[in-house]
């Protein structure tokens, strides 16, 4: 099973077990920004695929986000940008991340909060902007990693 595949089951696994570990809100000031593009298609269960930017100690770092989940119907594009919380190590940032979820977008409409945890202690807040046709209720698991 190639590893990536195992990693998105993974992902899948820890959402369902612990989704309200994203909405922790954390502590002390934000230690890095993030920007964050994806397409994301669901039909009842969900696909992300996407990339961005990590904004560290002032250097830039591309990032690649993908991702599992369940809920929703349609497809939409969604970009993102914020704050992360609790980076120490740059390398921190890669993993798996929990996210739950609630909204919709229909045309150029459709936005919100995201919160998004790993198991290292590292919290994103993100402002979205979500353009497409699309439902979503449920939780996703998400992949970040470093290009």
């Amino acid at each position: 099973m190639p590893a990536k595949l195992v990693a998105m089951a993974f992902a899948l696994a820890f959402v369902i077990a612990a989704p309200a570990a994203a909405q922790q809100r954390p502590e002390g000031p934000p230690t890095a920004s993030i920007a964050i593009e994806q397409v994301h298609v669901a039909f009842i269960g969900s696909a992300a695929v996407g990339g961005g930017r990590l904004t560290y100690r002032g250097r830039s770092y591309p990032v690649s986000v993908s991702g599992l989940g369940v809920g929703g119907f349609g497809a939409s594009h969604l970009t993102a940008k914020g704050v992360v919380y609790g980076l120490r190590h740059r390398a921190d940032l890669a993993g798996v991340y929990t996210q739950v979820r609630s909204g919709w977008a229909l045309g150029n409409q459709g936005g919100g909060t995201l919160w998004l945890s790993n198991n290292k202690g590292v919290t994103m807040k993100l402002s979205t902007l979500r353009r497409g046709l699309q439902l979503t209720l449920g939780a996703d698991g998400v992949i970040i990693g470093f290009k």
